[in-house]
């Protein structure tokens, strides 16, 4: 297997209630290399952040030997929706993101995290669909003047009603038409959708960008072991594509690694290098 544990990123997700030291020293002394950063607020949220702040957490980060390999701005649980009928909302959505990319380039993150946003449950999704390409158009053009690439993740059903499915995915990149424009493919929303590694890279092939790697039942992004999704099988697949970008472990749960985040990341870490080492055998 060419898979490697290199190429498995950390994150400060899960450390919302702690200090953004803490999860740099900790992801320092689990021997991660890449941090993807959630802009979550009070610690990166994205209308607060200046170019200094971005540029020092950037330093922070490169002391302990960590590179920023994607920003993801918090764009579910926040008043942030690409895809909003109310047009307020929308034209700030967007402007957010526009920040986030500006942001993005001082971090020296080369990547910018998307959802698709949703819109009325009453309304038509095709109206909801193309506010959400037009958006996603506009952010990806404008992060594509700064040298930055996108990433566009599928969510589950219950976060949006537009694009839950590698299908969906594919063809919001087709709408777009933006060759900067990837996706992340998480496996907690690959398996609510019933969608696999397989099929993700049958219809995306690499424009697969990005894997956010994670336990669930199949839903809930668990750390690994505490779910039922079949890690071995997950690793197995992404090699046999020649996947070799970041996999992020994306720690949420019902809240409790939130208290203590570390033992549930390091368990997590352990069931992924023992996948590696057992499929490489």
């Amino acid at each position: 297997m060419s898979l490697a544990l290199t190429q498995v990123s950390g994150s400060n997700f899960s450390y919302q209630h702690h200090p953004l030291d803490q999860c740099l020293d900790d992801l320092a002394a689990l021997g991660r290399t890449g941090v993807e950063l959630w802009g979550v607020a009070p610690q990166l949220h994205v209308p607060w952040m200046s170019d200094a702040d971005a540029r020092a957490m950037r330093r922070a980060a490169a002391s302990r030997g960590l590179e920023i390999v994607c920003f993801t701005p918090e764009q579910v649980m926040y008043p942030v929706n690409i895809a909003s009928p109310d047009p307020r909302m929308r034209a700030t959505s967007v402007a957010t993101f526009r920040r986030a990319a500006e942001l993005a380039v001082e971090l020296g993150a080369p990547k910018l995290f998307l959802t698709p946003g949703r819109g009325f449950e009453s309304e038509a999704r095709e109206s909801a669909w193309r506010r959400s390409i037009d958006a996603l158009g506009e952010i990806a053009a404008y992060a594509q003047t700064l040298g930055l690439e996108c990433l566009l993740e599928p969510l589950q059903r219950v976060e949006s009603n537009l694009v839950n499915t590698a299908q969906d995915a594919a063809r919001a990149l087709e709408d777009v038409g933006a060759a900067n424009l990837g996706v992340a493919l998480d496996t907690v929303a690959m398996a609510a959708a019933g969608d696999t590694v397989d099929g993700y890279f049958a219809l995306l092939a690499d424009r697969v960008r990005h894997v956010h790697l994670i336990d669930g039942t199949p839903t809930g992004h668990l750390a690994w072991r505490d779910g039922e999704l079949p890690l071995e099988g997950i690793l197995a697949a992404l090699d046999r594509h020649g996947y070799s970008g970041w996999m992020t472990v994306e720690l949420f749960g019902d809240g409790s690694y939130a208290i203590d985040p570390r033992p549930a990341l390091a368990r997590s870490l352990t069931a992924i290098e023992a996948a590696l080492t057992a499929s490489s055998r």
